[in-house]
């Protein structure tokens, strides 16, 4: 089993509240979703692929050797597109694809390869990623989303609560970072193109809407989804003006550090 072979799919969105036109904005004089497709090439993907519904984000990639997937503007959800993208791109069912968000300019690439290596040897429908929770604020933060694993690796749940749930540490001080261990769910996604089809013709139930998760929808149909930790740290993603400030910063230090 080839363990190295994988493609990437880039769901690209114009339109956002905080940040509009975010993919076409600039790092470095470059588009970030640029800056992502270079870390899928280095992360050593055959093909990346920026699956988008607006014509401005594929006229900004011409030239760049990045493919572009034009797709439909009525999707709800990065997984709809990514299956529309297989579908233009002609992938077959087997070929393993590294779902990575738009707006992640520095995902590391060992992380995007990892990510692809779990599916091709877990088999799981579906593989991600978790990292150390560290500090009593991220448990508590709903924004950061908590994972728990079984003893294979597998994802038990997923969850916007600290789970599990502290009891006796927690009754008496939710200041101070409990002793255990707790994981961070990292937002990347593999899959083979089967199981992608598949779960995206799958409809959003009882834990999906309840936690806004999509990653439920594959667990409460009793779907495996395969859990690895990842092998270095994800930087924060892009989503105001403030982080792109941030985004523009360590994109210079990483350029003098390089110089």
């Amino acid at each position: 089993m080839n363990t190295s072979d994988f493609v990437v799919a880039i769901p690209a969105r114009y339109a956002s509240t905080r940040l509009p036109g975010k993919p076409l904005s600039l790092i470095g004089g470059l588009p970030m979703v640029l800056h992502v497709a270079r870390r899928a090439l280095a992360a050593g993907a055959r093909e990346a692929w920026v699956a988008t519904d607006d014509v401005r984000i594929a006229e900004a990639l011409q030239g760049s050797g990045v493919q572009v997937a034009m797709t439909s503007p009525e999707h709800t959800s990065g997984t709809d597109r990514l299956a529309e993208c297989a579908a233009h791109a002609g992938w077959s069912d087997d070929t393993i694809v590294v779902n990575v968000q738009g707006d992640e300019p520095f995902a590391p690439a060992d992380g995007i390869a990892c990510v692809a290596r779990t599916v091709a040897t877990s088999g799981a429908g579906i593989a991600t990623l978790a990292a150390p929770i560290t500090d009593v604020e991220t448990l508590l933060d709903p924004n950061a989303v908590k994972v728990v694993r079984a003893g294979s690796g597998d994802a038990l749940y997923f969850s916007r609560a600290p789970v599990p749930w502290p009891r006796d540490a927690f009754a008496h001080d939710r200041s101070v970072m409990p002793q255990g261990q707790w994981l961070r769910h990292i937002g990347i996604y593999g899959y083979r193109v089967a199981s992608l089809k598949a779960f995206s013709a799958l409809s959003p139930a009882y834990l999906e809407r309840t936690e806004s998760l999509e990653q439920l929808r594959a667990l409460e149909a009793g779907w495996r989804i395969a859990v690895e930790l990842a092998p270095s740290p994800f930087p924060p993603g892009v989503d105001t003006p403030e982080d792109l400030a941030r985004a523009e910063r360590i994109y210079q230090e990483m350029m003098q550090s390089n110089g």
